[in-house]
C-alpha cells in the first residue's frame, strides 16, 4: 500500500480511469456482438443498422483515447468485410 499522499491519489485516479475504460470497451464489444448475431441470423438490413452503431461506438472509443486509431481501423475493416461477404 502506498504511503505518500500523491501515490494514494494516483491509485484512486487510476481506478476511476480503469472503470471508465472498461465501460467503454464493454459498449464496443456489445455493439460488435449484436452485429455478429444479426449477421449470423442472416438479417442484412438489421446488420447494416447494427454495423453503423458498432462503428459509432468504435469511433467514440477512439475519441476518448481508450483504443488506438489502427485498432479501430482494423476492427471496422473486418466488420465491413464480414457484411460484404454475406451481402454479395
Amino acid at each position: 500500500m502506498a504511503n505518500i499522499k500523491s501515490a494514494k491519489k494516483r491509485i484512486l485516479v487510476t481506478a476511476k480511469k480503469t472503470l471508465k475504460n472498461k465501460m467503454i470497451k464493454s459498449k464496443v464489444k456489445t455493439a460488435i456482438s449484436k452485429f455478429e448475431k444479426n449477421l449470423s441470423a442472416g438479417n442484412i438490413d438489421e446488420s447494416k443498422k447494427t454495423l453503423k452503431a458498432a462503428i459509432r461506438e468504435l469511433d467514440k472509443a477512439y475519441s476518448k483515447g481508450v483504443l488506438h486509431r489502427n485498432t479501430i481501423a482494423r476492427k471496422k475493416s473486418r466488420l465491413c468485410k464480414k457484411l460484404n461477404t454475406l451481402d454479395a
